[in-house]
């Protein structure tokens, strides 16, 4: 059973996750994240991953009741005024939780562990995190197994990541990695998994490729595409065609098309 506590103000030191939104890396230090809105904190409350604790309207602590009653964290309540001065804005849903980041798999593991065809996505360079949380919920809807976070990427736990994903981060396995290439090398000639870049420039199209082998995927950096060092592990690249004048698609939307393909393919 849950306890739960009134509070008034944020003082509290176990309401410091919620104090802190602007300091992600003081979360990502502690391997915990914060989840907010309602479809988020349902799904992470059904997933299997811990729950630290939640802070809530009173509306929303009457609504829970029956979702928290077999779980042991902190349960927070506060009025809505309150609670809207953590964004500094009045569009607060009335419903957060911070939940701790799972332990990552080991590749080779994850690897071993997924059904063939093989299919996972890399993240190379990726600013925002709220591309990252699109990108993950992509891959939730088209079967990806496993997504590698490069060093230079956001987080797929950052808040807004979290967010974008609508959960779905909490069903893909992640693994943060300080040398993509070495990663992506292993992938490659190791398991003989293709490493396919997405690749606004290229000539060959998504459409020409056959997706039906074991594939990793590689999504870069909304400017500038994937690094010319990470490229080197490439099996090859693949652009999706448009209209003349169109330079290319938002990196989350491309993804998206591209695992569309890849999940029609193995379909049929």
């Amino acid at each position: 059973m849950p306890v739960v506590h009134h509070v008034t103000s944020f003082n509290l030191p176990e309401l410091q996750p919620y104090r802190t939104l602007r300091r992600p890396k003081e979360h990502l230090d502690k391997r915990i994240f914060v989840a907010e809105g309602e479809k988020v904190v349902r799904r992470i409350l059904a997933s299997k991953l811990p729950v630290v604790s939640l802070l809530v309207s009173n509306e929303w602590l009457t609504r829970l009741s029956s979702e928290i009653q077999s779980l042991p964290p902190d349960v927070f309540v506060a009025d809505m005024g309150l609670l809207e001065t953590i964004v500094g804005f009045r569009m607060h849903q009335g419903i957060m939780a911070v939940g701790q980041v799972p332990p990552e798999p080991i590749l080779e593991d994850l690897i071993q562990l997924s059904p063939p065809p093989k299919l996972f996505a890399a993240v190379d360079g990726l600013v925002f995190a709220e591309n990252v949380g699109a990108i993950v919920r992509n891959c939730a809807a088209f079967g990806v197994q496993g997504i590698v976070v490069g060093a230079t990427s956001a987080s797929p736990y950052l808040r807004r990541a979290v967010r974008n994903s609508m959960g779905t981060v909490f069903q893909i396995p992640v693994i943060h990695t300080a040398a993509l290439l070495d990663t992506l090398m292993t992938l490659r000639f190791r398991h003989k998994i293709s490493i396919i870049i997405a690749d606004a420039h290229t000539h060959t199209s998504l459409y020409e490729v056959n997706y039906r082998n074991d594939i990793c995927f590689v999504f870069g950096n909304e400017e500038n595409g994937v690094s010319e060092a990470v490229r080197s592990a490439e099996t090859h690249s693949i652009g999706i065609p448009m209209k003349e004048g169109v330079d290319s698609l938002n990196v989350a939307s491309a993804s998206a098309v591209i695992l569309s393909e890849v999940a029609r393919q193995r379909m049929t």
